[in-house]
């Protein structure tokens, strides 16, 4: 009895449909599958690295006026007229008188001006670039002190002081910029950072440079040691290695700090010269025998 091909093919046709069926249940499974350990490796390396602390703020902005002025503020003191100090940098610098400054914090100053240049003795002027921006008496000192000790100096080296490169001046910031140091200086108009001195002969100075004569290095670190209350330079550590910086910081009895090493080049020693050794003799070739055998 033959029943033809028919069943057959109908028995193929239903394996082959649970064959795909079972295939496509396997592959949704391993996918499923794949997803959890993904997701399980994800939150647990989520879990495994800590979040960034929060950075300090660096200073608290004032919420009022009142509370940027600053308790020792006197609205008498806002006035146009120019003040003592303003009388007397005027004798001696070349500058424009800025509104007051304030906060936040302790930042700002009332008698705040920017020192565009000193006038010499000899009417010569000399540039601040850039211009810096100061407390008016700590301006007229650093006046006085390119005026009557730095350009006498440089005018031993042959030539004029044409201009002095500045590096940092009025900044609200801590001090070498560290997060929860305090104040530094310079938010209150009270220090300027120099690099070096332009001649006019073209020359540049730089003040750390080693290669500088020590002598003139030496005169300008003892005068302005004894004119400001800071000075920093090379030595005195790792923010003040390629500049001098000078402020008026006032201290318990008078103290004075002046960290500025003058260093000199190293010496390289170079090695005796030693003699070659005298030429050995040059050997005689031997006679030639004459002997009978």
């Amino acid at each position: 009895m033959s029943f033809g091909t028919a069943p057959f093919l109908a028995l193929l046709r239903l394996a082959q449909i649970v064959q795909s069926r079972l295939l496509s249940i396997s592959l949704r499974f391993a996918i499923a599958l794949s997803g959890l350990v993904v997701d399980g490796i994800g939150v647990a390396v989520a879990e495994d690295v800590p979040l960034p602390r929060l950075r300090p703020p660096l200073l608290s902005q004032p919420q009022s006026f009142r509370e940027a002025a600053g308790p020792d503020f006197n609205p008498s003191d806002v006035s146009s007229t120019p003040t003592d100090c303003d009388g007397r940098l005027e004798k001696m610098a070349a500058f424009e008188p800025l509104p007051r400054l304030i906060g936040p914090g302790v930042c700002g100053g009332s008698d705040m001006v920017r020192l565009n240049a000193t006038m010499l003795a000899s009417g010569l002027r000399v540039e601040l670039k850039p211009a810096p921006v100061l407390r008016c008496e700590f301006a007229e000192s650093v006046a006085a002190w390119i005026r009557d000790e730095a350009a006498p100096r440089v005018g031993k080296m042959g030539s004029t002081l044409k201009a002095v490169e500045t590096y940092d001046d009025f900044e609200c910031r801590e001090r070498n910029r560290i997060a929860g140091a305090k104040a530094s200086e310079h938010g209150k108009g009270n220090a300027l950072d120099l690099r070096a001195f332009i001649l006019a002969d073209g020359r540049a100075l730089n003040l750390a440079d080693i290669a500088l004569a020590k002598s003139f290095r030496e005169e300008l670190r003892d005068s302005a040691c004894h004119r400001f209350t800071t000075v920093l330079g090379p030595g005195s550590d790792s923010f003040h290695e390629s500049h001098i910086h000078l402020d008026l910081i006032e201290r318990r009895a008078g103290f004075h700090m002046c960290q500025w090493d003058v260093r000199e080049p190293v010496k390289v020693e170079v090695a005796a010269r030693v003699p070659l050794p005298v030429p050995r003799p040059a050997i005689q070739p031997r006679a030639a025998s004459h002997r009978k055998l």
